[in-house]
């Protein structure tokens, strides 16, 4: 690497502009070498020693490697860490780089693949628990289309939807990788630019059709443009980072826009539903209720509760199937016993279909689809099947001529790398087995050759050995060599060691070249049936990915099953009207946290109608309020995922989207306080909720000034109750608020209840009816820790605070002659000053962070409230 353009040089600087901004994996023997800023990346991310090889410009090139046979784990730390990896591979032997360009030609390289965080089929990459998605999203004509791929089972989904629903639906899905069109202005943060012409609708729809082998998509579905506009994105990706070759896609699904309950980010982060707070599994709603024994069936769980349904009776069906094998305990452990055994299936297929499939893959999908065979054989001798599990059954088998070759063929445990053969079975292929057998004679033959030399040379300590450089050859202790190196010995000098001395001779010359060509021959019988066993795999691929659906979705019916008699929660009954009534409803997560030390957790009710649909909740803090209104969303949700919830009843009303404003944090990296976040959230519930919609909103106001933030309260709850006319629950310490139960009629007054004893402050989380007597701020102060004397002071001021209060009215003073909601809104002033104009002309959208906070200060100065 001297000078500035060696061929090597030259060769892999044409490869990195290739590659872009991915990291690139140099193929060097049996190494890939990382070069210059790669190499410093790579070696601060994985930890390995970086070190430097000849010179470039005058300066030393940084470099670090790693082998080949670990690559994987290296790029799992790699992906992990946010980078994309190109893999540069040999393309040619050097023997064939000599034939071509003589003794100084550079063996050819080539980027084989791109290795991404949402284009992952290795077993190794793979979370098994987890479903990996590559999304592409683009706009067409106003609305953003959204195509969606687990490459690794080739599940391939569209849906289309509005600009402002982008980040919900983003949030549904939980991509690891998206793409969007290079210089789209909305496109989500840490999308991967794409030429904008590989998002083409009609092109889309070609790509599409040829993946398919079809003349038309209309046995699929029906496809927006924008839909179709998004697939061309996503396939045109996955065709480039395949260099060509692209992974297992099955036919593409359309998803309606209100076929699932729909939610924004903010509340999936609020009730943790995937990841907890802390950002892992661990606390999380997943992790509390998820007793599938199969990793596919931990996907489609995770899916189901990403994506709950709104259609009735396709809730009523999964329930079914829960309530049926909820019932019957010695039919769900055999079920789940059988099922634990089973290998993944859908991912086993992704990898052969890819082209990265292995022997055992293929042995994964023969012992996968023959218990497939054997669940459908002895469901089918039940006769009070529930309607889903029939839909199920034909899913379940089909595949015999398939298992049957692969069992014929296959050894029982098949390796999991090809290329030593030892895969296929000795009876299935004549030709394969004389191979063998000339190849294992041969080797007793060396054995028996190693035994006359012995006996010829009198040397006991002879031996045959082989490697990769000399392959087989004579080897005897460094005292004995003269002896062979006789010219009349019959032996050839081959090399000499430290302590040992190597040599040659014609027989045992001949013998190797037998072992060599007959193992030749027999390896490459091997890798020519491999390839048919593929082909055979490939031709079904669509069939085994409805048997591996079918599957994980009896596996979370099972898990559903068993959580639900472990727990004792029930059946929920799904209802058309806008109400909600849980009987001792518990929060799924805090209940396990509580049961693991030993604790019991307070089960409540929750009662919402049309005439009562607005539950103010007061009450101390840590009193369980967050509890309480967190647990009856996600019983909600449970139910419309299809599965038992933690209550002793429940009938639930559809709900169409759910909110949840409970517990904001600062989100410092986009430049927004807790209060802003706060008030970004609660714009989005009153600009969204619908009467079937449900909101559980948790001390809105709390960010700001008392005053400020009961102003707000009183007003969002107003609205919710006269605009939008969902069911809420309302958390607040606000006990001003208690008087809007005067003016709404649907709404009415709660508390979690709370008790002093012997001056300590007892929580009793169980919720009553009617306004919180008081505030217990100060014993909760206590509580945590606070200094007696820091208490004792903000008791005696809260004693002044109480006596002006009472002698002024309080902070609600005034309030009872204020005009409802919608007459206030009616009577809206209509004054007309030069800041309400210079407002009205205002591009918001149009002015930069800076611009905006400068135009605050000159209208600021303008109103003359400037100090």
């Amino acid at each position: 690497m001297h000078g500035s353009a060696t061929p090597m040089m030259a060769q892999y600087f044409a490869l990195k502009e290739e590659a872009g901004d991915c990291l690139l994996f140099y193929r060097m023997g049996d190494f890939f070498e990382l070069f210059f800023d790669d190499a410093k990346e790579a070696a601060q991310i994985l930890d390995i020693a970086l070190t430097s090889r000849g010179e470039h410009m005058g300066e030393p090139v940084p470099m670090c490697g790693v082998p080949v046979h670990s690559a994987e784990g290296y790029l799992a730390r790699l992906i992990k860490a946010g980078c994309r990896v190109a893999i540069a591979e040999q393309v040619e032997s050097p023997a064939e780089a000599k034939k071509r360009g003589g003794s100084k030609a550079l063996v050819a390289r080539d980027i084989v693949r791109f290795v991404t965080a949402g284009t992952l089929t290795e077993e190794a990459l793979l979370e098994p628990r987890r479903a990996n998605v590559l999304a592409a999203v683009c706009e067409l004509r106003g609305s953003v289309g959204i195509a969606s791929c687990d490459i690794s089972t080739g599940r391939m989904e569209l849906e289309e939807c509005a600009a402002d629903r982008l980040g919900a639906a983003l949030a549904r899905i939980g991509a690891s990788e998206v793409v969007a069109p290079e210089g789209w202005d909305c496109a989500p943060e840490g999308a991967i630019p794409r030429p904008p012409s590989d998002f083409a609708s009609d092109g889309g729809e070609e790509r599409l059709k040829a993946v398919h082998g079809v003349a038309t998509l209309d046995g699929f579905g029906t496809f927006s443009r924008a839909m179709l506009a998004a697939a061309g994105g996503l396939v045109a990706y996955l065709d480039h980072v395949g260099r060509g070759s692209l992974p297992l896609l099955l036919p593409p699904a359309a998803l309606a826009v209100d076929a699932h309950l729909a939610m924004d980010e903010a509340t999936r982060a609020s009730l943790e539903i995937l990841a907890s707070s802390q950002g892992g599994r661990k606390g999380s709603l997943i992790d509390a209720i998820d007793r599938c024994v199969t990793g596919a069936g931990a996907r489609q769980l995770a899916d189901d509760l990403a994506a709950p349904l709104t259609d009735r009776s396709a809730i009523a069906q999964r329930l079914e199937l829960v309530q049926w094998l909820h019932d019957d305990a010695l039919l769900r452990e055999d079920l789940r016993g059988v099922l634990r055994a089973l290998p993944d299936i859908g991912r086993a297929l992704g990898r052969v279909v890819a082209g990265r499939g292995s022997p055992r893959d293929l042995g994964q999908l023969r012992d996968g689809l023959s218990e497939a065979r054997r669940i459908r054989e002895y469901l089918q001798k039940r006769d009070d099947r529930p309607v889903l599990l029939d839909a199920l059954m034909p899913s379940l088998g089909g595949h015999g001529a398939l298992v049957d070759l692969f069992t014929r063929a296959l050894v029982p445990a098949p390796p999991t790398e090809r290329g030593q053969g030892g895969f296929i079975v000795e009876g299935y292929d004549a030709a394969l087995d004389e191979l063998r057998a000339t190849s294992g004679n041969a080797r007793r033959a060396i054995a028996a050759l190693e035994a006359k030399y012995r006996d010829e040379t009198g040397i006991a300590a002879l031996k045959i050995k082989h490697n990769n450089v000399l392959g087989y050859f004579i080897e005897v202790p460094a005292k004995h060599g003269d002896k062979l190196m006789a010219p009349d010995s019959g032996f050839t000098h081959r090399q000499t060691m430290a302590g040992a001395v190597r040599f040659n001779a014609l027989a045992l010359h001949e013998e190797a070249s037998r072992i060599a060509e007959a193992g030749g021959h027999a390896l490459a019988a091997e890798e020519a049936h491999f390839e048919e066993l593929v082909a055979a795999a490939v031709s079904a691929r669509h069939a085994i990915a409805e048997t591996a659906a079918a599957l994980a979705r009896i596996d979370v019916a099972g898990g559903q099953a068993e959580r639900a008699a472990e727990g004792g929660w029930c059946r929920p009954a799904i209802v058309e009207e806008p109400s909600l009534a849980i009987e001792a409803g518990r929060h799924p997560v805090v209940e396990a946290a509580l049961g693991g030390q030993g604790e019991r957790f307070v089960a409540n009710d929750c009662r919402l109608a049309p005439d009562d649909r607005l539950w103010l909740v007061g009450g101390p803090n840590m009193g369980g309020k967050s509890t309480f209104l967190r647990q009856n969303a996600l019983i909600v949700l449970l139910a419309q995922a299809g599965g038992f919830v933690p209550a002793a009843a429940a009938e639930i009303g559809l709900v169409d989207r759910l909110f949840s404003r409970v517990g904001a944090s600062d989100n410092l990296a986009r430049g927004r306080s807790t209060f802003m976040v706060e008030m970004v959230e609660t714009a989005a519930i009153l600009a969204q909720a619908s009467e079937r919609s449900f909101v559980i909103l948790d001390e809105v106001g709390r960010g700001t000034s008392t005053y400020d933030g009961l102003a707000l309260a009183w007003a969002v709850v107003e609205a919710v109750h006269e605009v939008n006319r969902c069911r809420c629950l309302f958390a607040t310490h606000y006990h001003e608020l208690a008087r809007l139960a005067e003016s709404c009629e649907a709404l009415s007054l709660h508390h979690v209840r709370a008790r002093e004893w012997k001056g300590e402050l007892v929580l009793l989380h169980e919720l009553a009816d009617g306004p919180a007597d008081r505030s217990y701020g100060l014993a909760v102060a206590r509580l945590a820790g606070v200094p007696q004397p820091v208490v004792a002071r903000a008791k005696a001021v809260l004693d002044r605070l109480e006596k002006g209060r009472a002698e002024t009215g309080g902070l609600a003073a005034g309030l009872g002659d204020l005009p409802l909601f919608a007459a206030a809104a009616e009577a809206e002033e209509e004054q007309c000053d030069s800041l309400r104009e210079r407002l009205g002309e205002l591009d918001v959208d149009a002015l930069s962070p800076r611009e905006a906070l400068e135009l605050l200060y000159e209208l600021k100065r303008e109103a003359g409230t400037d100090p």
